[in-house]
């Protein structure tokens, strides 16, 4: 796979994060309902108005701003109120490329960043899993005790009718990243205010080993410019959602 080359980005990595405040008008003041979000998610174009066989929902925002917790939650509560298997969880981060090609690719210390992924290979799935073949999908995932991605985590099910992906960069205007949003039904932008990304954050490296000192590296030159880029990127989601308390 060839490096794609990274977005424009103002942000040097040690620079402070751009606020983003409350008051700026297309983020909310107050949280959505786990219920109200469930119930718009099944009432978008999908299997019923557009032709096509399932919805396919993304989630997009900044690391740290809950992504993966509302992913997991939307498809829990789709199933518990439709049934097993209803929804799908498919996450961005099972397309990180592996330790052995970022350290080819010169990636190592921007792991996580856009070049960073397999965005066609993303792209790809997505196809698949929107062409609903009467078989099930095996979805990669990364793994953060062995810090790699691996194969198969998760299932799509043939009958699956919602489909929830989520990752940083899904709102990205770049190659591979352009195509996978081009099989979205809607994608959704997850706000949270940055000091309580980073501090998420930095609970999240010092949990999976890295020292005070890394984990403060990381953050400061690798997940607060990600984090400016992506927060670029909102204009190009359909709405931003304040992500519910889910623990």
């Amino acid at each position: 796979m060839q490096q794609q080359p990274h977005p424009t980005n103002p942000t040097t990595p040690d620079a402070p994060a751009t606020p983003d405040t409350p008051d700026t008008p297309d983020i909310p003041t107050t949280p959505d309902t786990l219920e109200d979000l469930l119930t718009t998610a099944l009432r978008l174009p999908g299997p019923r108005t557009s032709g096509t066989p399932r919805t396919l929902l993304g989630l997009a925002g900044p690391p740290g701003a809950g992504k993966s917790v509302l992913a997991r939650a939307l498809v829990q509560a789709a199933d518990d109120r439709l049934g097993p298997g209803t929804a799908a969880y498919v996450p961005l981060d099972g397309f990180h490329l592996s330790n052995a090609q970022l350290r080819r690719l010169a990636l190592t210390d921007r792991k996580g960043s856009p070049p960073s992924f397999d965005a066609h290979g993303y792209a790809a799935l997505l196809a698949r899993i929107a062409a609903a073949p009467p078989h099930d999908i095996y979805v990669p995932d990364y793994d953060r005790t062995l810090h790699e991605p691996v194969a198969a985590r998760h299932t799509v099910h043939p009958h699956c009718r919602l489909v929830v992906t989520e990752g940083n960069y899904l709102a990205l205007d770049a190659p591979g990243w352009r195509e996978a949003r081009a099989r979205l039904h809607a994608l959704w932008y997850v706000h949270a205010p940055d000091d309580l990304r980073e501090r998420r954050l930095h609970s999240r490296h010092l949990g999976n080993g890295s020292s005070p000192e890394q984990t403060t590296a990381r953050i400061t030159g690798n997940d607060r410019p990600n984090g400016e880029a992506v927060k670029a990127s909102r204009p190009h989601c359909d709405r931003v959602v304040l992500a519910p308390p889910l623990g």
